[in-house]
């Protein structure tokens, strides 16, 4: 599954089936000529959380292996099972490395089906885990990466890394076996013992039983996971035929859906999620949002909230995106020529690059720039030759999400508005030949969104200083 000269981070948490991956890994990586480290991640739930840290830092240094030990916050809006899981893939999604390798195995393969199977889920949940995954994110940086060379290794430096999992055709009691054949310590989370956790409830007392009349169950729900993932897999590949031409930059037009089965528009509507990395909703969840999708009227704001992102549909299209507060009205930053400047309440950094004869006048910039969203009746002129508008007007015309420009960062020189992304730059600070200037443009995720002089990849529009 990997090449020679991959980075191979383990995450490690102490216990006994991270230790011995760790240990596996350790005494082949020579002959499979990759990198090996460790990632512990802490998540300051229990008394033993330093302790636990502590083990792992010394059991990395007797055997000579790089170790990354990183503190979370752990959010318990829903439980601390999914705050934890969420906080720990956030640090995973962040490693420098090819592949972020987990020590799940065949117990938990199982225990991870039938809880699927308990909470109703589908084909694909109930495929399991895969043995390789791309983590949120690899979709989109595979398309960003197509633009050009340049964009090419910077969306490869900065994807996340794969999710690789080389011990699920082992067991629960190898991994036991093979720890004390090689002497090999560990830590106990004394939270595994807890059956007021579901997957513990199954672990503790329902597969001991199951057990007892089913010897072989391991095996046999393995292999159906298999044939789940197998047919998962053909559904996929109905989906992509039936958005074939309507699945454009992870935008998918709702006319695809009108001429499908009821059946058929879910399968593409949960392609269409997955392939933002999203968790599938609850069948519920996903029929209001392809009701809300199919009939909504023409222009009403059509919102569907899943977790951290939501569905929104604009002109018969319908996007993912991140769940973000509506900025607080009057809510200013003073720029002092940063070429960088993090608005995290607009979601995403406002980059000023210093340039020639193209973007906004320094010497015409006052001594008061200041950056904030809008608050209504701001007026822009960026071509010269029109009078001025409303920057309503404006983002309407550029056919601007809704959304969107409730979040976009305008520049302001004292009660001038000089910038606004998509819509370009006012004609009285537009630089001249040869004159000194800045060349602004926003990006959320790390990616460029509006940007002066450049193609805008996502609405399509030819944004130029002129407008």
């Amino acid at each position: 599954m990997v090449k020679p000269g991959e980075r191979l981070v383990v995450a490690l948490s102490g216990g006994v089936d991270s230790a011995v991956l760790l240990d596996i890994l350790q005494r082949l990586r020579a002959r499979l000529r990759v990198r090996v480290s460790a990632l512990h991640v802490n998540h300051q739930l229990s008394r033993n959380a330093a302790r636990w840290a502590t083990f792992c830092g010394r059991f990395c240094r007797e055997r000579r292996i790089p170790l990354r030990r990183v503190k979370v916050d752990v959010c318990r809006a829903d439980s601390v099972e999914a705050g934890a899981r969420a906080a720990r893939y956030e640090v995973y999604a962040r490693q420098r490395c090819e592949y972020l390798v987990l020590a799940q195995h065949q117990d938990d393969q199982v225990e991870t089906v039938l809880l699927q199977l308990l909470r109703g889920t589908g084909v694909s949940g109930l495929a399991g885990m895969p043995p390789v995954r791309k983590m949120n994110g690899g979709r989109r940086q595979a398309e960003g990466a197509r633009r050009s060379d340049r964009n090419a290794a910077v969306a490869i430096r900065d994807a996340p890394p794969a999710i690789l999992r080389p011990l699920l055709d082992a067991t629960r009691r190898q991994i036991l076996d093979y720890a004390q054949q090689r002497g090999i310590e560990w830590v106990e989370d004394e939270s595994n013992a807890d059956v007021r956790f579901a997957r513990n409830f199954l672990r503790h007392e329902v597969l001991p039983l199951l057990a007892r009349r089913f010897p072989a169950y391991r095996t046999t729900i393995a292999r159906a996971s298999r044939h789940f993932a197998e047919t998962a897999g053909l559904l996929d590949e109905l989906a992509a035929a039936d958005g074939a031409g309507c699945l454009n930059g992870g935008v998918l037009e709702v006319a695809a859906l009108r001429r499908l089965s009821p059946a058929r528009a879910r399968n593409l509507m949960r392609y269409f999620l997955a392939g933002h990395g999203l968790l599938m909703p609850a069948a519920a969840q996903l029929d209001e949002a392809l009701q809300q999708a199919l009939h909504g009227r023409r222009d009403a704001q059509v919102l569907i909230a899943l977790g951290q992102f939501d569905v929104r549909r604009f002109e018969d299209r319908l996007y993912v995106v991140a769940a973000l507060a509506t900025p607080r009205p009057g809510q200013a930053r003073c720029w002092r020529g940063e070429r960088r400047l993090a608005l995290p309440e607009l979601g995403g950094v406002l980059v000023m690059t210093p340039g020639r004869g193209q973007g906004v006048s320094v010497a015409r910039l006052g001594d008061e720039v200041s950056v904030r969203a809008r608050r209504g009746g701001e007026r822009l002129q960026p071509d010269c030759h029109r009078p001025r508008r409303t920057l309503k007007n404006l983002l309407q015309e550029a056919r601007v999400p809704p959304w969107e420009r409730e979040r976009l960062p305008l520049v302001f020189s004292g009660r001038d508005l000089v910038w606004a992304p998509g819509i370009g730059i006012d004609c009285a600070y537009q630089a001249g030949p040869d004159e000194l200037a800045v060349c602004p443009s926003w990006e959320v995720g790390g990616h460029p969104r509006f940007a002066e002089g450049a193609r805008d990849v996502r609405w399509g529009g030819n944004i130029r200083a002129g407008g």
